[in-house]
C-alpha cells in the first residue's frame, strides 16, 4: 500500500523552492516573489488540525511552511562568502521578514479586538527562524557560522516584537559570536549586535554584565582585524558616551579606518537628520556639541596624518564645519562667509597651539570659494577680536606663501595705520593692567578671572598685529620710522609681556639693514633697562647722603652718574638689597636675558664681528650663569650656549662647563644643557669629534653613560634624538652609539617612552651579536615587563637594512649587497648549539625577506651556498618550518645566481687564501654522528584542499596493499564497521603550508599517501539538514555538526558555480537549465 501524502506538503515542496530558485538569480524579482511567498504563507496558516477533542488547535500549515522555508535556508548555509546567488537569497530572507512584520502590524490595526494578542503568524515564524539560526552559531564549520550570523544581521532590524526570552537568547549568542575566531563571523556579529543594542535597556542588564554597547566599544578598540573594527565604527550609534572611543580611532593603524572616522562618522552626523547642511537640529558630531579638546584632537590627527586620503577627508570635514558653525541663526549677507569662518574660529583655542592655523590653512586650500570671498576693508580693523586678528594674519601669510599678490595688495593695511592700531591696542592693554592692579582687592575672584581673560585677548591681538607687521611693505619711510620707534619703545618697557618680545624682535630684524644694527639696538635697550634701575637706586642713595650731610653740616660730594665703557655695575652688589628690590632686580635681569636670547637666535654672524656683545657677556650673561636661582641660571646658560654657536674659541673654553652641569642639574635644566651640548657638537663638529681630536671618544663615552643611567623619559628621548642626529649627519660613526640606540629602542624599560620610540625609527646597521643579546633579554623578562619578540626584532633589522628603501645621500653610494652580507651572518648564526629552536626558526624565516640584487659578488654567493650545504650536513635543523624556509631561500638563491654557481667546487674554493677564516669556522663545527638518533618532530595529517587533485585515491583494499601508504596512515589500525572515518585528504601543490622539496639531488621526496573514504553518517530525520558541499572547508573542521540530507548525486567533474539547488522539489523537471548547478 503506498504511503499517504499530505497535499499541503506536496504543494509547498513545489512552490517554495521555485520562488527561491528565482530570487537567487536577480534582485529585480524579489518584490514579486515576496508577495507570492506571503500569499503561500497565509494560505498555509489556514490549515489547522483539532487536537484534544477540539480543545486545542495544531497549526499544521504554519509548521509545514516553516519546515519548507528553513529547508531552503539550509541550502545557503554552506555557501562560502562571495557567492552572489547566496547573497541574494540572504537579502530576500531579510526583506521577506520585514514585509511579513509590516503586514502583521497592518492586520493588528484593522482588527482591534485582537490587539492584545501578540502571538501571530509573523511572530511565530520569526521566533522559530531565529532559534534555528542561533543553533547554527555554534557550528564547527566556519561557513555555517558565517551564514547564520549573516542572515540574522539582515533580519535583525525587521524582527518586530519578539519575546523577552528570545531577545535575551539572541543577545547572548551575538555577544559570544563577537569573539569568534573567524573575522567574517565577527564582522556580521558586530553588525547584528549594533542594530540590536538600540532596543537595549541598561536597567535590564546585570551590574557585572557588560551592555551590548560596551561590548561593541571594546571590539572597536581592541579587535585585531581592521574589518571588524570598521564594522563596529560604522554601525555603533554615535552618542556622547561613544564619541570618545570613536575619536580614538583617528589614530588607528588602518588607513581606511582613519578615513572613515572623518568621512562617514563625523561628517554624516553633523545634524540629527544626517544632512550636514540642515541647521534645524544639531547632531552628535556637530562642532558646537564637541569640547575644545575633542575638536583639536580631530583637527590635529586628521591634518597631521601621513596618508593624503585621510588629510583630504579631514579637510572636507573642516569645510563642512564652516557651513554649520553659526547654526540655525545664520543670515545671508555680504559678509556671511567671513562670519562663518570667525564663528568656527571661536570653537578653537587660538592661544596655545597652531591647530587653529592648520585648520584655517586647510579650509583655504579645500574651499577656494571661502578664500576668494574674504575681504578686509577699513571697517574690519576698527573692532578687532582675537578671531578677526588671527584670520587677517593667517590670510596674509597664506597669500604670501601662494604668491597671490592681487589678494595680498587688497588686504594689507597701510604701515602707518597699522602702527597706530598697535599703539592704541598696547596703550589700552597698559591701562587695563594698571586698573586691575589698583582694584585687585576690591573685586571678586570671578571678576578677576574675567578681566584676566580680557587682558589675554588683548595681548593676543597685539601679538597677531605684530606678526602681521612683519609681512608689510616698508617702502614708505614715514611708516617705517613710526613702526621702528614704536617697537623700540615697547621692548624698552618692563611691563611688555614675554610673549610679545620675540614678535617685536622679528619686526626689528626686518627693519634693520643688517645684524650689527639689530645687535646695537638690543644692547642699547639692555643698557637703558639696567641703567634705569641703577639710576633709581643711585638717586635714593644720593638722597640718603644728602640727608646725612645736612644733619652734620657737610656738603654732599658730586660723583659721576655713570661709569665709562660698557654697562654700569649694579649698586646692589655694594649694598644689600631688600627682598622686594631683589625680586625686581631679578625680574629686570630676566627681561634682559630674554632680549639677549631673542637677539642671538636671529644672528648668523660670528661673535668677533660684533664686539658690542662683549659687554653684555661679561656683565650680564656670565654673572647669570653663576647665580643659584634656577630660572636665571637656565637663561644664562642658554645665552652662553647661543654665544658659543657663533664663537668657536668660546665654545672650546665653555664646553666643559656645560658637561659639568648635566650630572647634577635638575631635569628642566638638564634638558636645556643637553640641547646646548648637541647644538655645539653639530656646529663645531671638527673641533670636538674630529678624527684628529683625542677628546671626541671621551665625549661619546660620557654621553652614552648619561643615556644608560638616566631615568627621566624626556632626557632619554633627548639623548637618543641628539645621538641619532650625530649619526645620521655622519659626525659620529662609533658602533657603540648604534648598539646603545638599538638597545634603548627595544628595551622593556622604554616601552612607555613613546617619544623615544618614535624618534629612533631610522636606519640601523645590524650585527648578529646584537640580535642574540636582545633575544636573550626576551627570555629573561619579568612578569610585569613587555618587549618585542625576536621575530619583530629581526624583521625590523631587515627592514632597516633594505637597500631599496635607502635615501640618496650626496657623496655616499648605496650598498645594494648589504642583504647578501646579512644572509651570511644569519646562516653562520644557525650553526650555534646554544641558540633556541624558535630563534633559529625566526632566522630561517626572515631569509626569504632579504633583497637579492641583480649583481652580487661571486665569492659572497658561493659562501652562502657553502654555509647552507654544511649546515645541512653538520648541524641539520630539527624544526620542519625552519627547514622549509631555509630550502626556499636556497632555491631562490640558486635560481637567482645560477650562472655564478656553475661548476662550483668546494675543493677549489678552499684554495683561496681570502676564505681561510670561513673554512676554519666550518672545520671547527663538529658534525652530528651518523649513529646519533635524531628525534623527528611529531606530525599529524593535515587536510589539504584544492580544486585540482594532485594524487588519486584508491579503494580500501588497494590502500592496504599499496606501498605508497604513509607511515602516519598505517600507524593506526583502520576502524571497522560504519563508524566515522578520517576525512579524505586532498593534496595541493600550491598550498603554502605544504612541505617544500629541497633542490639538492639527494633530497628524498615525501611519500604519497591516501586515506580511506569517509563513511556515510547515520540519518537523523528530526534535525534540520544542510547540504554537504564538496568545496573548500576549514582545516580545523573534521566533522559537521548538522546532519546532511540526502540529495541527487551529480557529476563530480562538474564545476561549482555557487547556485543553490532549490529546483529538485519543483514539479516540473528543470535539470536541463544552464543556470542551475548543485553542490
Amino acid at each position: 500500500m503506498p504511503a499517504r501524502t499530505n497535499p499541503l506538503t506536496e504543494a509547498l515542496s513545489v512552490s517554495i523552492p521555485k520562488i527561491f530558485d528565482q530570487v537567487q538569480n536577480t534582485t529585480a524579482n524579489h518584490q514579486k516573489n515576496i508577495v507570492a511567498l506571503y500569499k503561500i504563507h497565509i494560505d498555509a496558516s489556514a490549515f489547522t488540525e483539532s487536537v484534544h477533542n477540539g480543545r486545542a488547535i495544531k497549526l499544521t500549515g504554519e509548521r509545514n511552511f516553516e519546515d519548507a522555508f528553513i529547508d531552503m535556508v539550509c541550502r545557503v548555509l554552506v555557501i562560502k562568502k562571495g557567492a552572489s546567488q547566496a547573497e541574494r537569497v540572504v537579502k530576500f530572507v531579510g526583506t521577506y521578514t520585514k514585509y511579513l512584520n509590516e503586514k502583521a502590524v497592518e492586520t493588528k490595526k484593522e482588527d482591534e479586538a485582537d490587539g492584545d494578542d501578540d502571538d501571530t503568524t509573523a511572530s511565530r515564524f520569526v521566533a522559530r527562524l531565529l532559534k534555528f539560526l542561533v543553533n547554527g552559531f555554534v557550528a564547527k564549520d566556519k561557513i555555517v557560522r558565517y551564514r547564520c550570523v549573516r542572515i540574522l544581521a539582515e533580519m535583525v532590524t525587521h524582527l518586530g516584537e519578539i519575546d523577552e526570552d528570545v531577545y535575551m537568547m539572541l543577545r547572548a549568542a551575538l555577544i559570544e559570536r563577537v569573539h569568534d575566531k573567524e573575522t567574517n563571523v565577527r564582522v556580521q556579529a558586530v553588525v547584528a549586535l549594533s542594530k540590536l543594542c538600540g532596543s537595549e535597556d541598561a536597567s535590564d542588564v546585570n551590574e557585572d554584565e557588560p551592555t551590548a554597547v560596551d561590548v561593541l566599544l571594546d571590539t572597536l578598540a581592541c579587535d585585531p582585524a581592521a574589518e571588524v573594527r570598521r564594522a563596529a565604527l560604522l554601525n555603533i550609534p554615535l552618542a556622547p558616551h561613544t564619541l570618545s572611543v570613536m575619536l580614538a580611532r583617528t589614530r588607528d593603524t588602518d588607513t581606511v579606518m582613519r578615513k572613515l572616522v572623518y568621512s562617514q562618522v563625523l561628517e554624516n552626523n553633523l545634524s540629527a537628520t544626517g544632512l550636514s547642511t540642515d541647521h534645524a537640529s544639531m547632531g552628535a558630531a556637530h562642532p558646537r556639541g564637541l569640547s575644545i579638546s575633542q575638536r583639536e584632537l580631530i583637527i590635529r590627527n586628521g591634518l597631521g596624518d601621513r596618508e593624503p586620503a585621510v588629510r583630504a577627508a579631514a579637510g572636507s570635514l573642516l569645510g563642512t564645519w564652516v557651513d554649520v558653525a553659526r547654526g540655525p541663526t545664520k543670515a545671508e549677507d555680504d559678509q556671511a562667509i567671513q562670519k562663518d569662518v570667525i564663528a568656527l574660529l571661536k570653537f578653537l583655542d587660538l592661544h596655545e597651539s597652531t591647530i587653529a592655523e592648520d585648520a584655517l590653512l586647510s579650509i583655504f586650500a579645500t574651499r577656494v570659494d571661502i578664500f576668494e570671498h574674504l575681504e578686509f576693508k577699513d571697517d574690519y580693523w576698527r573692532e578687532l577680536t582675537p578671531e578677526r586678528a588671527f584670520l587677517a594674519r593667517v590670510f596674509v601669510e597664506h597669500c604670501i606663501a601662494t604668491k597671490d599678490d592681487a589678494k595680498l595688495d587688497a588686504c594689507l593695511p597701510v604701515v602707518t595705520h597699522l602702527a597706530f592700531q598697535i599703539q592704541n591696542a598696547y596703550n589700552a592693554y597698559l591701562d587695563d593692567t594698571d586698573t586691575a592692579a589698583a582694584r585687585e582687592h576690591e573685586v571678586s575672584e570671578e571678576q578677576l578671572a574675567q578681566e584676566e581673560d580680557a587682558r589675554l585677548d588683548q595681548e593676543f591681538i597685539i601679538g597677531e598685529l605684530l606678526r602681521l607687521a612683519v609681512s608689510l611693505d616698508y617702502a614708505d619711510e614715514i611708516g617705517r620710522r613710526k613702526m621702528f620707534q614704536l617697537v623700540r619703545d615697547m621692548i624698552s618697557q618692563e611691563v611688555l609681556p614675554d610673549s610679545l618680545v620675540s614678535r617685536c624682535l622679528d619686526i626689528l630684524r626686518t627693519l634693520s639693514p643688517n645684524e650689527r644694527d639689530l645687535i646695537r639696538v638690543v644692547v642699547e635697550v639692555v643698557h637703558e633697562l639696567r641703567d634705569r634701575d641703577a639710576a633709581d637706586e643711585e638717586a635714593e642713595a644720593e638722597k640718603e647722603r644728602a640727608e646725612v650731610a645736612t644733619s652734620f653740616g657737610e656738603t654732599p660730594s658730586a660723583g659721576p652718574s655713570s661709569t665709562q665703557g660698557g654697562l654700569r655695575k649694579p649698586l646692589r652688589e655694594a649694598k644689600p638689597l631688600s627682598p622686594e628690590e631683589q625680586v625686581r632686580a631679578d625680574a629686570l635681569d630676566l627681561r634682559c636675558l630674554s632680549l639677549c636670547i631673542g637677539m642671538l637666535e636671529r644672528v648668523n654672524g660670528t661673535f668677533e664681528e660684533n664686539s658690542t656683545l662683549e659687554g653684555i657677556l661679561g656683565e650680564l650673561i656670565i654673572p647669570s650663569v653663576k647665580r643659584k636661582e634656577l630660572t636665571l641660571r637656565e637663561k644664562g646658560l642658554v645665552c652662553l650656549g647661543l654665544c658659543c654657536l657663533i664663537a668657536r674659541r668660546m665654545a672650546l673654553n665653555s664646553f666643559q662647563l656645560f658637561l659639568s652641569q648635566i650630572q647634577a642639574a635638575p631635569e628642566v635644566l638638564k634638558i636645556r644643557v643637553l640641547q646646548i651640548v648637541f647644538d655645539i657638537l653639530m656646529v663645531h663638529e671638527g673641533d670636538f669629534l674630529g678624527r684628529s681630536n683625542t677628546g671626541g671618544e671621551r665625549i661619546i663615552e660620557f654621553l652614552l653613560h648619561i643615556l644608560s643611567v638616566e631615568d627621566a623619559d624626556k632626557v632619554q628621548a633627548l639623548m637618543c634624538m641628539g645621538l641619532a642626529k650625530l649619526v645620521l649627519s655622519g659626525i659620529v660613526a662609533d658602533e657603540r652609539v648604534l648598539k646603545s640606540l638599538v638597545v634603548a629602542y627595544l628595551s622593556p624599560d622604554t616601552a612607555d617612552n613613546q617619544e623615544l620610540r618614535q624618534c629612533l625609527s631610522y636606519f640601523f646597521p645590524i650585527t648578529m651579536p646584537l640580535f642574540e643579546q636582545l633575544a636573550r633579554a626576551t627570555r629573561e623578562l619579568e612578569d610585569d615587563q613587555e618587549m618585542v619578540s625576536p621575530a619583530q626584532i629581526i624583521g625590523m633589522f631587515v627592514d632597516w637594512t633594505d637597500p631599496q628603501k635607502a635615501f640618496d645621500v650626496q657623496g655616499q653610494k648605496i650598498d645594494n649587497g648589504i642583504h647578501i652580507d646579512l644572509a651570511a651572518d644569519l646562516t653562520k648564526a644557525l650553526f650555534k648549539d646554544d641558540m633556541e629552536k624558535e630563534e633559529k626558526k625566526v632566522l630561517c624565516q626572515v631569509l626569504g625577506r632579504l633583497h637579492l640584487p641583480d649583481t652580487a659578488d661571486d665569492d659572497k654567493i658561493r659562501t652562502i651556498k657553502l654555509l647552507i650545504h654544511n649546515l645541512g650536513t653538520r648541524r641539520p635543523l630539527r624544526d620542519t618550518a625552519a627547514k622549509n624556509a631555509l630550502a626556499k631561500f636556497d632555491a631562490a638563491l640558486s635560481k637567482k645566481y645560477a650562472d655564478k654557481l656553475v661548476d662550483f667546487s668546494e675543493e677549489e674554493y678552499r684554495q683561496l687564501a681570502a676564505l681561510k677564516d670561513l673554512f676554519e669556522f666550518l672545520d671547527d663545527i663538529i658534525p652530528v654522528d651518523e649513529g646519533e638518533e635524531i628525534e623527528l618532530p611529531k606530525t599529524r595529517a593535515r587536510k589539504r584542499r584544492s580544486r585540482s587533485m594532485t594524487t588519486d585515491t584508491t579503494t580500501s583494499g588497494a590502500e592496504e596493499g599499496s606501498p605508497a601508504t604513509s607511515a602516519a596512515s598505517s600507524s593506526k589500525p583502520r576502524s571497522k564497521g560504519k563508524g566515522k572515518q578520517p576525512k579524505r585528504r586532498r593534496v595541493s601543490g600550491s598550498d603554502d603550508d605544504s612541505d617544500d622539496h629541497f633542490l639538492d639531488n639527494d633530497a628524498t621526496p615525501a611519500p604519497t599517501r591516501t586515506l580511506p573514504k569517509r563513511a556515510a553518517s547515520a540519518k537523523k530525520p528530526a534535525v534540520p539538514q544542510i547540504i554537504d558541499v564538496d568545496s573548500e572547508e576549514d582545516e580545523d573542521n573534521s566533522t559537521e555538526t548538522t546532519p546532511v540530507p540526502s540529495f541527487r548525486r551529480e557529476d563530480p567533474n562538474r564545476q561549482q558555480t555557487g547556485y543553490v539547488c532549490f529546483r529538485r522539489y519543483c514539479s516540473r523537471s528543470l535539470a536541463g537549465s544552464r543556470n542551475t548547478s548543485i553542490f
